[in-house]
């Protein structure tokens, strides 16, 4: 039997993981004042990039003795970097419990290849015990889970009189949740998430407890002129001051400034949890009153408020093999495409099959609060289709 289609439609059906919906009301004269053409180096360049910084500090609330630098390659060439320059004068935890974070572990573990690893995993769903972790060792984690929606619900775990350093990719957490800066020395994420800006750069944010590893440490394998922060055993202070190591976008550079001035008339980084709260909401009161959703993280407190995934927990889907339930969501993320009310739905290709709904500060409550009653309409046109063939 056909379903009845939903009355109302989100007005922007924009709700992909990264790159994000741009902030509401963007057009690109958001860009007419970009230093497009000119030198980075130059005076223009320079304070354009600067503005950014200088920004990214009041917005986030970064304290005043943390160094905020942009560097090459997104959230990921700030957290190689970091890992790349640093690593090895302690023994590392590292924790992973989805995708990202098994790529760190990856990196250390066969790239690096340091000696002194020990690896704490969890599956999808879930934390590793947060309490296992030695504040001697240093700490490799991701505050918010892209592709698992499972966040640490704060770092009060993280010992303050820690001897290690703490690596926290923040990509999906950075401008949607509080970020305890005292427990955090590495702290990294791109411009594309939260905020919706664009891609390519990356933010790198160090404690002075991590300028004086990379003042004290030389690691012992070589480092591409791309990963250098340190220049005759002293930080390399311009990059931190607007001077990239690599030639910047300065049209993703004006596009960042945009959202950052746009992030200051929401309330500034109050008003965008808020926002994000209020999206991921919208759908915890939805899941609430239908069977057939439930959430891939298990307890509240650790469930994302920008990454939200879902799975269908019908026993008709629950009885599919996992091919069977990949395809079945990938059809349901297929039909509200088709119907241009929800793109780029599908869940992480390493992740259990679902749904995912970006709920970060650019997407408007209205229209998660639209998208849901199409979730359960395509859930059913599938299941309807499905019984039909069989």
């Amino acid at each position: 039997m056909t379903q009845t289609l939903p009355g109302l439609r989100p007005a922007n059906p924009q709700f992909s993981s990264g790159p994000c919906a741009k902030r509401p009301g963007w057009t690109p004269d958001a860009l007419k004042n970009a230093a497009l053409g000119r030198s980075h180096r130059a005076k223009l360049g320079k304070s354009r990039l600067k503005r950014a910084i200088d920004l990214t500090r009041e917005v986030l609330q970064v304290p005043a003795d943390y160094r905020i630098g942009i560097v090459p390659a997104s959230d990921t060439g700030a957290y190689e970097m970091a890992m790349w320059t640093m690593l090895g004068a302690r023994p590392v935890d590292c924790l992973a419990w989805e995708s990202f974070g098994e790529g760190w572990v990856t990196d250390v573990v066969k790239q690096l290849k340091l000696k002194d690893a020990r690896v704490m995993k969890a599956p999808y769903g879930a934390l590793p015990d947060l309490n296992a972790i030695n504040p001697d060792h240093d700490l490799l984690f991701t505050w918010n889970g892209t592709t698992s929606g499972v966040r640490v619900p704060h770092a009060d775990w993280i010992a303050a009189d820690r001897k290690g350093l703490t690596f926290c990719d923040a990509t999906s957490a950075a401008f949607a949740q509080n970020l305890d800066w005292p427990k955090l020395d590495v702290t990294t994420y791109s411009w594309q998430k939260v905020l919706g800006g664009e891609a390519a750069h990356g933010m790198l944010i160090l404690s002075p407890r991590a300028v004086e590893r990379l003042e004290s440490y030389t690691p012992a394998w070589p480092l591409p002129k791309i990963f250098r922060l340190t220049s005759g055993g002293k930080l390399i202070e311009g990059i931190f001051e607007g001077e990239t190591i690599n030639t910047p976008s300065m049209l993703c550079v004006e596009d960042y400034i945009d959202a950052l001035e746009w992030a200051k008339t929401v309330g500034g980084l109050k008003g965008l949890i808020a926002r994000c709260d209020a999206n991921a909401q919208a759908v915890a009161d939805f899941v609430a009153q239908k069977p057939f959703l439930e959430f891939l993280a298990k307890d509240p407190a650790t469930r994302s408020n920008t990454s939200v995934c879902l799975n269908f927990v019908d026993p008709v889907v629950g009885a599919m093999s996992d091919k069977d339930q990949a395809a079945f969501a990938k059809d349901v993320a297929a039909k509200l495409e088709k119907q241009g009310v929800g793109l780029d739905l599908g869940s992480y290709r390493d992740a259990p099959p679902g749904l995912r709904i970006w709920c970060g500060a650019t997407v408007e409550t209205s229209d998660v609060a639209a998208l849901m009653p199409w979730i359960e309409w395509a859930f059913h046109e599938v299941k309807t289709s499905l019984a039909k063939a069989a």
